[in-house]
């Protein structure tokens, strides 16, 4: 059986217009007919953490991950290290530290902000001995040198939505991380991301939606969600020369490896021979265009 994961999304962000079911139940099926068969949903502030793990706690295929995010420290000045761990070591279903990291394209302002809370995120990983997921935006030399002076090679994780350049993707690769994708690499302009794409090798590589953000091509302009990870996976498998089920089957074993997990077959309704043939249009109930 192939499994699919989608390792990056934002579940309790989803606002839901305009979907044929107007609910997360809907949002799940969905996914799943394309194949998704697991999902990691990544809070960036206590409350999102709150309404992801009500969510979570009605399907044992969503993992969940807890975190400050950069740009969202000053709506959360007093975050405390040890609440972060209780939610952190909550339930087995917590299984990364984050979203931390550093964005100067956005909040430059609050870059001293950014670095204390991105070394306390580290420290937090290491005492739970749980992975971090990553956001660097415009920050590539801070994010390696406080990586590799807090030795978050011993937490690992990954650098989710990854935009940045090859040398930036080899000095992560050399310090244990994996890479994350999103529908960006979909994008016209993304000459870039293709680059690291084309550098990375399969067993380090990770697929994700970072849904509600960033749909692919197709669906770009609306409301991303996880089934939308399926182009993501189509693209990169036709732009590394593999077929999508290798490309499914190797990027689920990393998020295995990565998180200490072991992912269900009983999850997935698409079965292994059809992961090449499906139609998401039809899921969809929708024709998109190129």
């Amino acid at each position: 059986m192939t499994f699919l994961v989608d390792s990056h999304c934002h579940l309790a962000s989803l606002s839901l217009e305009g979907k044929a079911s107007d609910n997360i139940d809907g949002i799940i099926e969905r996914a799943s007919r394309c194949g998704v068969s697991h999902f990691l949903s990544i809070a960036c502030t206590s409350e999102e953490f709150e309404k992801n793990f009500e969510i979570a706690k009605k399907y044992n295929n969503i993992y969940l991950g807890c975190g400050i995010h950069p740009l969202n420290l000053e709506d959360e000045p007093d975050w405390t290290d040890e609440r972060l761990k209780t939610n952190l070591l909550s339930s087995n279903k917590v299984i990364a530290v984050g979203e931390t990291g550093l964005d100067y394209h956005y909040a430059p302002e609050t870059k001293d902000l950014q670095i204390a809370s991105f070394v306390r995120h580290i420290g937090i990983a290491l005492d739970v001995k749980k992975p971090l997921v990553i956001h660097a935006r415009e920050a590539k030399d801070d994010t390696l040198a406080i990586l590799k002076s807090e030795n978050a090679r011993d937490s690992g994780g990954v650098i989710h939505c990854f935009t940045d350049t090859v040398d930036m993707a080899r000095a992560c690769l050399d310090l244990g991380f994996y890479i994350s994708f999103t529908g960006i690499v979909t994008f016209k302009p993304s000459d870039n991301v293709r680059e690291v794409v084309k550098y990375v090798p399969l067993d380090r590589m990770m697929v994700e939606t970072d849904c509600p953000y960033l749909a692919p091509v197709p669906v770009r302009g609306i409301e991303n969600e996880p089934s939308f990870v399926r182009y993501t996976l189509k693209y990169i498998a036709d732009f590394k020369g593999v077929s999508e089920n290798e490309l499914a089957r190797i990027t689920s074993e990393n998020f295995e490896e990565l998180y200490n997990v072991k992912l269900s077959e009983s999850y997935c309704k698409t079965k292994c021979s059809e992961v090449s043939s499906y139609k998401i249009e039809k899921i969809m109930d929708k024709d998109f265009e190129e």
